[in-house]
């Protein structure tokens, strides 16, 4: 079949200045797209041309692939790790919070390389979108045109030039579950378009949805019940997330080949990485949860095996807040190169509220490592909220009780546990099942929002954490100088009913102005996280992402260890705000005299060592 599809190509395109490129890749790649899409539509008796459709909006979008990301992917293709370098820093952030919109971002160019060091930045969805309820961007009406709050496509193409060309790869996310009620597709089908009816999950009636609601959970029901709402016309719409984001259909391969269209469109703006958005979401199967499917690894393989063909160099990156084991799930380089650990998160978190590093230590012995040619995207906050993922079964085995132990994370980290230090709110409470995740800024859930005078410490730590242990390391822009929560969220009538804008306040000038006035809390986190990213600029022990777990027989020191040999890098952490002692005899196979890295003493390790309140040592051989 492909060699049929091929030969008709080749009639058509050959004599094009992109086919020979083109087809050297389709020879490579096309065999692995055309396996999984038949497990997606291989029944269709028009499955060849479903291909070869597709095929089609390929060639298109890599014909139309500009000069330099063309010469991008040669030379990416030959470095497949070039993601994985101790030199990668991520930043995330609201282009119109951060900096009023795309030309602002742009003239922060040289603060993000040169002070912050960063060589990865996100941008939230940029896209057009409904206006004033958009689920803070995740709505797309139009993956072609952006927010003109925010400016022209012309001026994010000439960021992300700049931004290239100081070294900062450009990300964005692609929406692909779901559209907005406003999108073209979305709104003939509201006017009843028989085709773009196949595009959503539409139904006449309750029958079907209340099948599938048997087995699938509710994700924001403070919003609404169920997975469903009910159109004006009377007719069903599935909608997992918000009424007004529609879940596509990708049982019908049309949306497969439209979505990838708008995929290699935003590809060809100078993106390096698409954030692959609620990927556990994508197929529908009745008797199911609906969730982390076969076919949604397949279609996101489909996704990859296309974007070698069409636009080589595109990373794709997994958001799944889901089971740790469904999390890995997603992660490979035949489908998402690189994720967000979303356990690892959570864990930190769990550390400082519990003094105890079990779970995270766990973790890093069991659910650390990833095939090769793939990393963690490793961090402290995101714009999302937080929610504890860890596993019920690695809870149990240091005899936790998981959803006991989630009741007291959710009121520890909104302040409804005595001698809580943080200062969250609650996002999404459900009284009915006990389910709740908690919003807050890093530094405000850290304490430094009630003057704890341990709150930079516990901030720093985390990010020591994050940028020690391998992967690419994301700093949600604003924790660098200790941003505090917005308490305004509630006075605004069109954000009061998602408490995740506290942990979304725009630009603190004033914090800003302070960075380097270490008499502040923000000039203090400022000068302690740029001093550790300069460290791990220059240590290539931390490049990838492998570690040797270092247990440290103390209950709140976290213990791991980056590379072998003589410039291996041992990493201590004390969670808790007790100076906390590591025995000499848990040390005893170790050089007896080692330099801590980030402050820069030397210890003795045959009498032991004591770390002060949330001290971390990065450890190594003099």
């Amino acid at each position: 079949m492909l060699d049929r599809i091929e030969h008709r190509l080749a009639q058509s395109l050959r004599a094009q200045p992109h086919w020979t490129a083109f087809a050297q890749r389709l020879s490579v790649h096309g065999p692995r797209l055309v396996r999984e899409l038949s497990h997606l539509y291989g029944d269709r008796p028009d499955f060849e041309q479903v291909v070869e459709n597709l095929l089609r909006v390929a060639y298109e979008g890599w014909s139309e692939r500009p000069a330099d990301l063309q010469a991008l992917d040669a030379q990416r293709e030959q470095s497949p790790d070039w993601f994985a370098s101790n030199q990668m820093l991520g930043g995330v952030c609201y282009a119109d919070l951060w900096a009023g919109g795309f030309k602002g971002v742009q003239e922060q160019i040289p603060y993000l390389k040169n002070e912050l060091g960063l060589t990865y930045l996100h941008l939230m969805p940029p896209y057009r979108c409904p206006q004033p309820h958009n689920d803070g961007g995740y709505a797309v009406s139009s993956y072609r045109e952006t927010d003109p709050a925010l400016g022209s496509m012309d001026q994010l193409r000439q960021l992300f030039t700049a931004l290239r060309q100081a070294g900062i790869s450009p990300v964005l996310d692609f929406v692909f579950n779901h559209t907005s009620d406003e999108h073209e597709w979305a709104q003939k089908a509201a006017a009843g378009d028989a085709e773009h009816c196949g595009y959503y999950w539409i139904f006449p009636d309750r029958t079907e949805p209340d099948v599938y609601e048997q087995t699938v959970r509710e994700i924001f029901p403070d919003e609404h019940p169920g997975a469903f709402t009910q159109l004006p016309d009377g007719r069903w719409i599935w909608t997992t997330f918000h009424t007004y984001q529609w879940d596509l259909n990708y049982s019908n391969p049309a949306v497969f080949t439209a979505m990838a269209r708008e995929m290699l469109f935003i590809a060809n703006l100078g993106v390096d990485f698409l954030r692959m958005d609620a990927v556990a979401f994508v197929w529908k199967r009745p008797g199911t949860p609906c969730e982390n499917l076969p076919e949604a690894h397949h279609l996101l393989r489909a996704y990859n095996a296309l974007c070698r063909i069409g636009a080589p160099s595109l990373l794709f990156k997994s958001e799944a807040i889901v089971h740790p084991d469904d999390v890995a799930g997603y992660i490979s380089p035949e489908e998402c190169q690189v994720s967000y650990n979303p356990l690892q998160m959570a864990l930190l978190w769990n550390s400082l509220a519990t003094r105890e590093v079990n779970l995270l230590q766990h973790a890093l012995e069991h659910r650390h490592a990833l095939p090769a040619h793939t990393a963690w995207v490793n961090y402290v906050r995101s714009h999302d909220d937080i929610g504890w993922t860890f596993a019920d079964e690695d809870a149990v085995h240091f005899g936790i009780d998981g959803f006991a132990h989630r009741q007291f994370l959710n009121k520890f980290f909104v302040n409804r546990f005595p001698g809580s230090f943080a200062r969250g709110e609650p996002f999404q409470d459900n009284p009915a099942t006990g389910d709740c995740r908690i919003s807050g800024t890093a530094a405000s859930l850290c304490g430094v929002e009630q003057g704890d005078v341990h709150g930079i410490a516990r901030l720093l730590l985390l990010y020591g954490m994050v940028l020690a242990s391998g992967g690419i390391p994301l700093i949600y822009l604003g924790d660098e100088v200790a941003t505090l929560n917005d308490h305004g969220w509630h006075q605004d009538a069109h954000k009061a009913t998602d408490s995740r804008w506290l942990h979304r306040p725009p630009r603190d000038a004033a914090r800003y102005a302070q960075r380097h006035d270490p008499s502040t809390p923000a000039g203090r986190m400022f000068g302690g996280l740029t001093h550790l990213v300069g460290l791990r600029r220059h240590l290539t022990v931390l490049a990838g992402g492998a570690l040797t777990p270092f247990w440290t027989q103390n209950p709140a020191v976290l213990g791991f260890q980056r590379g072998q040999g003589a410039g291996a890098v041992l990493v201590l952490a004390n969670f808790s705000e007790q100076v906390q002692a590591v025995d000499a005899a848990v040390l005893a196979a170790l050089p007896a005299q080692m330099v801590d890295l980030v402050g820069g003493g030397g210890f003795e390790l045959r009498t032991g060592l004591a770390l002060q309140p949330y001290q971390q040592l990065w450890l190594q051989r003099p």
